[in-house]
């Protein structure tokens, strides 16, 4: 049974944040324990934030939805974490050396494959397979293991990788699983006046290399309600993937400079996560750049949800999102103590 928790604190804390729209919840394995909805979704409309709105999820789908799909792949034997990218996509880096394909799925789910951070591949239209052709010859910036750089690029081709071997586009697999989606039908919550697009983004995904690759890719693209990113939290908690390949999961493979663990997709629970410094060392979590978190305490039986709309209407707001995630955590790590 569930005991009575007083999150009052916690939430308080989202009254007066500069966000226009915030949704945030507190989830069990038993569902959600609390959730609440301040703003509007747009202020152009100002339209109220209501459970029905989904959010630009933004890098959330990199956990949400490549890495299940990837770890999937793992359970039933149809690939090796060991594996160099090159054998289960052979054009991967033949035109460069050191190549992408010498990478193992290991490398590119921890963020050490040596891909770049980023590339602008939206400044050069064409359609979506050219742009991932493009990236599979992308000239490493370190070895495959040497250091740390989170990359999309990364993400970007597990998410083909991932199509490659189940032959399904991503959409479709986020649809089966039924968390969240690349194609939301329901009112969505505003992003960014995009000078690029020349509008404000709503309902199309903010991140312009996603949009460049038709929407659905596997580093961005995804859609969700609270309720959506909630249920895939709570998934997390229980049966989303068997307790010995959560554990391969949730250990460090890796470090940030600032001394924070990276487990496969996962940031893990350091006193400098966004998860606060009160999150256990097994937790793990994820951020989005249009200001989207989960963080996820296995042991202690909860996760913590916050979505935001901080680049609405522009990502240059100062609105301090690193130290609203680590207080709202902080506060329902204290509010929850070792669990719930």
């Amino acid at each position: 049974m569930t005991r009575a928790v007083d999150l009052g604190a916690a939430f308080d804390l989202l009254k007066a944040v500069p966000m226009p729209a915030v949704a945030a919840a507190v989830v069990t394995p038993n569902g959600i324990l609390r959730e609440e909805y301040l703003g509007v979704a747009s202020l152009d409309t100002n339209e109220l934030l209501t459970a029905n709105h989904a959010f630009d999820l933004a890098s959330l789908t990199k956990v949400l939805v490549t890495l299940p799909e990837v770890l999937r792949l793992l359970e039933r034997g149809r690939l090796s974490l060991q594996d160099p990218l090159s054998l289960h996509l052979p054009e991967a880096g033949w035109m460069v050396e050191p190549s992408v394909g010498t990478a193992k799925i290991a490398h590119l789910l921890a963020h050490t494959s040596g891909l770049p951070a980023w590339a602008p591949l939206y400044t050069h239209p064409t359609d979506r397979a050219t742009l991932l052709a493009r990236v599979l010859q992308t000239p490493l910036e370190a070895a495959p293991g040497e250091r740390l750089l989170y990359s999309d690029l990364g993400f970007m081709l597990l998410g083909l990788l991932t199509e490659r071997l189940t032959g399904r586009a991503l959409d479709e697999l986020a649809e089966e699983r039924g968390f969240v989606t690349y194609r939301p039908s329901g009112p969505t919550v505003a992003t960014e006046r995009c000078p690029w697009r020349g509008r404000v983004l709503n309902g199309e995904v903010h991140d312009e290399n996603a949009y460049a690759l038709g929407g659905v890719s596997g580093h961005a693209g995804a859609f969700g309600t609270l309720r959506d990113v909630a249920r895939a939290a709570q998934a997390w908690l229980t049966d989303l993937v068997s307790e010995p390949t959560r554990s391969l999961v949730a250990r460090p493979w890796s470090h940030e400079a600032n001394g924070c663990p990276r487990g496969l997709g996962w940031i893990l629970g350091h006193p400098t996560c966004s998860g606060g410094d009160l999150a256990s060392p097994q937790a793990f979590g994820h951020t989005g750049f249009t200001g989207t978190s989960v963080w996820i305490e296995p042991q202690r039986g909860y996760a913590v949800v916050l979505l935001t709309n901080r680049v609405h209407p522009t990502r240059h707001t100062g609105d301090d999102i690193i130290h609203l995630r680590r207080r709202f955590a902080n506060a329902v790590h204290a509010a929850l103590g070792r669990g719930v």
